[in-house]
């Protein structure tokens, strides 16, 4: 019987008390051990202190997680942040390397929310800081005085793009999502070609042209419950397998 694959998870680096501890949500951390029937093997955001190439021989697949934090603009030459925006330098310093030489190697890649928008900047591409304040976009934000289920409701449609990966794994043209984010996809990143988009226009997902094996990021969340939700439940097993046949290859 084949091993369970180890996808590895980097970390967000956040103070707590007077420390600071490398934490990953445990939403994350279930749905790729229940969803991808996976082993979740969680990354330090040590920056230039991680051997990539170690990292890669070691996991079959790598989940970039949401968080509450934002890629630095100076990454793709944007604006300065708002007074308060939370920034999250070791997170960027770990993943924009990480991202493409995964994807080169040939390792399944899922990123989503936060991970998707530092895969578009890991490839070049820009983003917008407040997608809410964009002329014909809408409000892609959600509302956190509602209760956590309200929040990850569904929010809007998604059209996904004919003969795209995500079309295949949903098995439909649409989907309905939730949302929940400040920022988004501005210019796409070289490489990276869209798989779906909102009604105003704005890319939900994006896969990696001419790679090698999964290599998918999606702005929403289907990790939030993703066992009562068909497409997540597709989504994460697609992943899971993906990962199954890397660990199969070596």
């Amino acid at each position: 019987m084949s091993r369970k694959p180890l996808i590895g998870i980097p970390a967000d680096r956040r103070l707590t008390g007077k420390h600071y501890f490398h934490v990953v949500g445990e939403k994350y951390i279930s749905a790729v051990a229940l969803g991808a029937a996976a082993i979740p093997v969680l990354v330090p955001a040590i920056g230039p202190e991680l051997d990539l190439g170690a990292l890669l021989e070691v996991c079959d697949g790598l989940l970039f997680t949401g968080s509450e934090s934002n890629v630095e603009p100076h990454h793709y030459g944007g604006p300065a942040s708002e007074p308060g925006t939370l920034h999250d330098p070791n997170r960027d310093a770990t993943t924009l390397p990480l991202i493409p030489r995964a994807v080169a190697a040939g390792l399944p890649v899922l990123a989503i929310c936060r991970g998707f928008q530092e895969m578009n900047v890991a490839y070049g591409g820009t983003l917008w800081q407040r997608v809410h304040e964009v002329p014909g976009h809408l409000d892609h934000r959600d509302d956190e005085t509602l209760s956590l289920d309200e929040q990850y409701g569904p929010a809007h449609e998604v059209l996904l793009e004919p003969g795209g990966l995500l079309a295949k794994i949903a098995a439909c043209e649409r989907l309905q999502v939730n949302s929940l984010h400040w920022q988004g996809a501005q210019r796409l990143g070289a490489d990276l070609v869209v798989e779906a988009r909102a009604p105003d226009g704005l890319i939900e997902a994006f896969s990696v042209a001419h790679a090698t094996s999964f290599a998918l990021g999606l702005q929403w969340h289907p990790e939030w419950q993703f066992s009562q939700n068909p497409f997540s439940r597709a989504l994460f097993a697609a992943f899971g397998e993906a990962c199954r046949q890397r660990a199969s290859d070596r």
